[in-house]
């Protein structure tokens, strides 16, 4: 009998934008700790009980950054790995959040460096290949257009 490798998705990555001169930069941040320590990410966590993926990224986002982001989207796409520690494979809801130019970063612990870099600049500190294409699907779908409005989390309801 053939064993199936499970999908889980148990855990947000959310993408922090903020104006700058008619463009957009990412935020991104060096990690601390034992998995991944000294690499550049985006806003990452685990979903606790009882709260949605989109009410994860808000939180995270607050927890590692200190930022209150008050217009989040869906990307409406997905990072998907595989982990070879749980040998399972990873489908993790992106989201974007567009934060103002005056913002003030304060990180937790979990990092201990931030940037505010172009998508060119963000591309080449990002380790992994999903990560980057990801940042083309934002590029194109919230930078380069107007981001659909149906994608935008209402979070009063």
């Amino acid at each position: 009998m053939k064993r199936e490798i499970p999908i889980k998705s148990y855990a947000i990555s959310l993408f922090v934008l903020r104006p700058r001169d008619g463009a957009f930069d990412l935020l991104l941040m060096r990690r601390t700790g034992k998995n991944l320590n000294g690499q550049w990410c985006q806003v990452a966590g685990s979903v606790e009980h009882g709260e949605t993926a989109w009410q994860a990224a808000i939180r995270e986002a607050h927890e590692e950054t200190g930022l209150i982001l008050n217009e989040v989207y869906s990307a409406d796409i997905c990072e998907q790995f595989y982990e070879p520690d749980r040998d399972a494979i990873a489908i993790t809801p992106v989201f974007v959040a567009f934060a103002p130019p005056d913002c003030e970063v304060q990180l937790n612990e979990e990092h201990d460096a931030f940037r505010w870099l172009s998508f060119g600049e963000a591309t080449e500190l990002l380790p992994f290949s999903g990560q980057r294409a990801t940042l083309d699907h934002l590029k194109k779908e919230f930078v380069e257009r107007q981001p659909n409005p149906l994608l935008r989390i209402r979070s009063e309801g």
